[in-house]
Protein backbone atom coordinates (compact mmCIF):
# COMPACT_ATOMS: atom_id res chain seq x y z
CA UNK A 1 0.00 0.00 0.00
CA UNK A 2 1.53 3.30 -0.83
CA UNK A 3 1.38 6.37 1.32
CA UNK A 4 -0.43 8.32 -1.44
CA UNK A 5 -3.12 5.83 -1.31
CA UNK A 6 -7.04 7.07 -0.57
CA UNK A 7 -6.94 5.43 3.05
CA UNK A 8 -3.73 7.15 4.32
CA UNK A 9 -5.16 10.66 3.09
CA UNK A 10 -8.18 9.71 4.88
CA UNK A 11 -6.73 9.02 8.01
CA UNK A 12 -4.92 11.86 8.16
CA UNK A 13 -7.86 13.94 7.48
CA UNK A 14 -9.78 12.08 10.33
CA UNK A 15 -6.53 12.63 12.20
CA UNK A 16 -6.08 16.08 11.45
CA UNK A 17 -10.05 16.93 12.17
CA UNK A 18 -9.95 15.22 15.28
CA UNK A 19 -7.14 17.52 16.20
CA UNK A 20 -8.48 20.70 15.37
CA UNK A 21 -11.93 19.95 16.77
CA UNK A 22 -11.56 21.07 20.39
CA UNK A 23 -15.43 20.96 21.36
CA UNK A 24 -15.55 17.75 21.75
CA UNK A 25 -14.45 15.92 24.67
CA UNK A 26 -13.73 12.56 23.50
CA UNK A 27 -10.96 13.71 21.37
CA UNK A 28 -7.72 11.79 21.29
CA UNK A 29 -4.62 14.01 23.02
CA UNK A 30 -2.06 15.40 20.89
CA UNK A 31 0.12 12.93 21.80
CA UNK A 32 -1.89 10.07 20.44
CA UNK A 33 -2.91 11.84 17.32
CA UNK A 34 0.91 12.87 16.87
CA UNK A 35 2.20 8.63 17.45
CA UNK A 36 -0.95 8.10 15.40
CA UNK A 37 -0.11 9.94 11.94
CA UNK A 38 3.93 9.04 13.00
CA UNK A 39 3.25 4.75 12.53
CA UNK A 40 0.44 5.24 9.62
CA UNK A 41 3.47 7.14 7.98
CA UNK A 42 6.48 4.80 9.01
CA UNK A 43 6.81 1.73 6.19
CA UNK A 44 7.78 -1.67 8.14
CA UNK A 45 8.54 -5.07 7.36
CA UNK A 46 8.30 -8.57 9.52
CA UNK A 47 10.85 -11.53 8.79
CA UNK A 48 9.96 -15.07 10.52
CA UNK A 49 13.47 -17.08 10.43
CA UNK A 50 13.23 -20.76 11.83
CA UNK A 51 14.58 -19.31 14.89
CA UNK A 52 13.91 -15.42 15.05
CA UNK A 53 11.78 -12.74 14.05
CA UNK A 54 13.13 -9.61 12.14
CA UNK A 55 11.54 -6.28 12.11
CA UNK A 56 12.92 -3.97 9.51
CA UNK A 57 11.69 -0.36 9.68
CA UNK A 58 12.62 2.80 7.43
CA UNK A 59 14.63 5.20 9.10
CA UNK A 60 15.96 7.45 6.59
CA UNK A 61 18.61 10.36 7.93
CA UNK A 62 18.51 8.87 11.30
CA UNK A 63 21.62 7.47 12.99
CA UNK A 64 21.60 4.18 15.42
CA UNK A 65 22.13 6.97 18.67
CA UNK A 66 18.66 8.49 17.37
CA UNK A 67 16.64 5.66 17.18
CA UNK A 68 15.07 3.88 20.49
CA UNK A 69 14.33 0.36 20.37
CA UNK A 70 12.24 -1.16 23.45
CA UNK A 71 9.70 -3.62 24.65
CA UNK A 72 6.99 -2.49 26.81
CA UNK A 73 4.47 -4.13 28.52
CA UNK A 74 2.04 -6.49 27.15
CA UNK A 75 4.87 -7.62 24.81
CA UNK A 76 5.08 -4.98 22.49
CA UNK A 77 7.77 -3.92 20.24
CA UNK A 78 8.70 -0.39 20.08
CA UNK A 79 11.09 1.39 17.48
CA UNK A 80 10.77 4.98 17.32
CA UNK A 81 12.99 7.88 16.20
CA UNK A 82 12.43 11.41 15.47
CA UNK A 83 14.17 13.27 12.15
CA UNK A 84 14.50 17.23 13.18
CA UNK A 85 14.79 19.85 10.26
CA UNK A 86 18.49 20.75 9.23
CA UNK A 87 20.14 23.87 10.67
CA UNK A 88 20.48 26.61 7.97
CA UNK A 89 24.25 26.75 7.23
CA UNK A 90 24.44 29.02 4.76
CA UNK A 91 23.60 32.24 5.26
CA UNK A 92 20.76 33.89 2.44
CA UNK A 93 20.00 29.60 1.68
CA UNK A 94 16.17 28.91 1.94
CA UNK A 95 14.15 26.34 0.89
CA UNK A 96 12.59 26.71 -2.40
CA UNK A 97 10.68 23.20 -1.77
CA UNK A 98 10.53 20.64 1.17
CA UNK A 99 9.13 17.19 0.50
CA UNK A 100 11.79 14.95 2.63
CA UNK A 101 9.27 13.77 6.00
CA UNK A 102 10.59 15.54 9.57
CA UNK A 103 9.36 14.41 12.20
CA UNK A 104 8.46 11.30 15.09
CA UNK A 105 8.93 8.18 12.87
CA UNK A 106 7.72 5.31 14.62
CA UNK A 107 6.12 1.79 14.62
CA UNK A 108 4.94 -1.06 17.22
CA UNK A 109 4.68 -4.64 16.93
CA UNK A 110 2.90 -7.07 19.09
CA UNK A 111 5.28 -10.06 19.55
CA UNK A 112 3.80 -13.35 19.69
CA UNK A 113 3.83 -15.42 22.32
CA UNK A 114 6.96 -17.35 21.74
CA UNK A 115 8.67 -14.62 21.22
CA UNK A 116 12.01 -13.74 23.68
CA UNK A 117 11.65 -10.58 24.79
CA UNK A 118 14.38 -10.91 27.07
CA UNK A 119 16.42 -11.39 23.43
CA UNK A 120 15.44 -8.28 21.35
CA UNK A 121 18.27 -6.29 19.53
CA UNK A 122 18.77 -3.57 16.80
CA UNK A 123 20.81 -2.68 14.20
CA UNK A 124 20.67 0.66 12.27
CA UNK A 125 22.25 0.33 8.88
CA UNK A 126 21.29 1.88 5.04
CA UNK A 127 18.74 4.14 6.44
CA UNK A 128 16.38 0.89 7.99
CA UNK A 129 16.14 -0.02 11.31
CA UNK A 130 16.33 -3.84 12.07
CA UNK A 131 14.93 -4.77 15.30
CA UNK A 132 15.58 -8.60 15.85
CA UNK A 133 13.62 -10.87 18.19
CA UNK A 134 14.95 -14.41 18.93
CA UNK A 135 12.39 -17.22 19.74
CA UNK A 136 11.94 -19.60 22.63
CA UNK A 137 9.69 -22.59 21.51
CA UNK A 138 7.40 -23.61 18.06
CA UNK A 139 5.30 -21.21 16.10
CA UNK A 140 2.03 -20.77 17.50
CA UNK A 141 -0.43 -21.89 15.16
CA UNK A 142 -3.20 -19.70 13.78
CA UNK A 143 -5.86 -19.70 15.46
CA UNK A 144 -9.26 -20.65 13.60
CA UNK A 145 -12.00 -18.28 13.03
CA UNK A 146 -15.13 -18.86 15.18
CA UNK A 147 -18.54 -18.26 14.24
CA UNK A 148 -20.58 -15.56 16.47
CA UNK A 149 -23.78 -16.30 17.04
Amino acid sequence: MDIDSPIFHALHHVLDAAADDKSSTNIPSGAYVRDAKAMAATPADVKEYPNSYAFIVDMPGLKSGDIKVQVEEDRVLLISGERKREEEKEAGAKYVRMERRIGKLMRKFVLPENADTEAVSAVCQDGSAYGYCSKVGPTPSPRSPRRLR
